[in-house]
């Protein structure tokens, strides 16, 4: 279990551990590990939340370090399946012709463009989150810091849903991770991911919300790639992270504003 934690950390962040063949291996065994990454990965993107509460911060200021604490924590390197699968997305032509694209190195239209909108995303999504923190007071915090923990989590346990029941396109990282689980291991990934919700008790619908955008995003995600690219890839993975972390924030957001 510490092996496999030790890997998550390794893989999913850039805290100097889990580097080493055991810990991977591990890891690649134990899916229910990746929501495990996301709690603490959540709990600190939501500094700057409880930072801004000491004094006057403007909300765009805290957005954006919520955003910068996300990519020092976990590098780039999900950013770069979002471009593959932009520049994807965008060939008219076979899953052969999608994987070809996604080998070359260079940024098309297609991957800019699904760069912009994720960031942008996410950068809008902190902005709301602020917003909760500093329009209701102390409940305001509380809710927004479990909001950012929520979605953090949602995304890692997207990733591993789909690690989880989806087939891999290719040799490769895809591969290495899906031919080690099966769909019955998504069960513990989600158990390890539900409470999330419980921390936004009383009021728990945002982070619900949060959690559900986030799976479904994953499962739009994975029959997309089964679909256009003939299965799951490293690319796709990274992308899946990426996207449902903006899907979870912004939808929780919406809810806590609407509720």
């Amino acid at each position: 279990m510490i092996a496999a934690l030790r890997g998550a950390l390794g893989f999913f962040t850039r805290i100097p551990v889990g580097r080493d063949e055991a810990a991977w291996e591990a890891f690649a065994r134990a899916p229910w590990t990746f929501p495990v990454v996301g709690y603490l990965v959540g709990a600190l993107a939501a500094v700057p939340l409880v930072v801004a509460a000491v004094g006057p911060v403007p909300d765009a200021t805290v957005a954006l370090g919520v955003v910068l604490v996300v990519y020092a924590l976990t590098g780039i390197t999900h950013l770069d399946g979002v471009a593959d699968l932009g520049d994807a997305a965008v060939v008219h032509g076979d899953a052969d012709d999608r994987r070809e694209v996604m080998r070359d190195s260079s940024l098309g239209v297609g991957g800019t463009l699904a760069l912009v909108c994720v960031v942008a995303g996410l950068l809008t999504g902190a902005l709301g989150v602020a917003g909760v923190a500093t329009a209701t007071g102390d409940g305001g915090l509380l809710a927004a810091v479990v909001l950012v923990i929520a979605a953090e989590v949602g995304a890692r346990a997207a990733t591993g849903v789909v690690v989880c029941a989806g087939d891999a396109a290719h040799a490769g990282l895809g591969s290495t991770l899906t031919a080690a689980s099966t769909p019955r291991d998504a069960l513990p990934v989600v158990a390890v991911a539900l409470p999330a919700v419980v921390l936004g008790w009383p009021r728990p619908e945002p982070a619900v919300v949060a959690l559900l955008a986030a799976l479904a995003t994953a499962a739009a995600l994975q029959r997309w790639a089964a679909r256009r690219l003939g299965g799951v890839s490293g690319d796709v993975l990274g992308a899946t992270t990426e996207t449902a972390r903006v899907a979870a924030l912004q939808a929780g957001v919406i809810v806590w504003t609407l509720s």
